[in-house]
């Protein structure tokens, strides 16, 4: 990744050429590293994708049902504390 450093006010030319070749050379430098990045990326295989996607449907379907219980259990337990207090239903 690019590096950038402290430099002093006095030491830190103020030239309009200056800022332009300094925006040039910072924008070569993220460049760089955005191809470095790129080369890493691995793109998954079909059967990755369908593995994944497998894996995110049980685990949603299994969260829902979980939820569902807990909520009917909840209902009951809200439903009889309501009777028992003397509340209709």
């Amino acid at each position: 990744m690019a590096k950038a450093i402290a430099v002093p006010e006095k030491d830190r030319p103020q030239q309009g050429i200056s800022k332009v070749t300094g925006f040039f050379e910072r924008t070569r430098d993220f460049l760089k590293d955005v191809r470095g990045e790129m080369r890493k990326v691995v793109t998954p295989t079909r059967a990755e994708v369908r593995a994944t996607t497998t894996v995110v449907i049980v685990t949603v379907f299994a969260f829902a049902a979980f939820f569902y219980a807990v909520d009917s259990v909840l209902d009951q337990v809200l439903r009889a504390l309501l009777h028992a207090l003397g509340g209709t239903q």
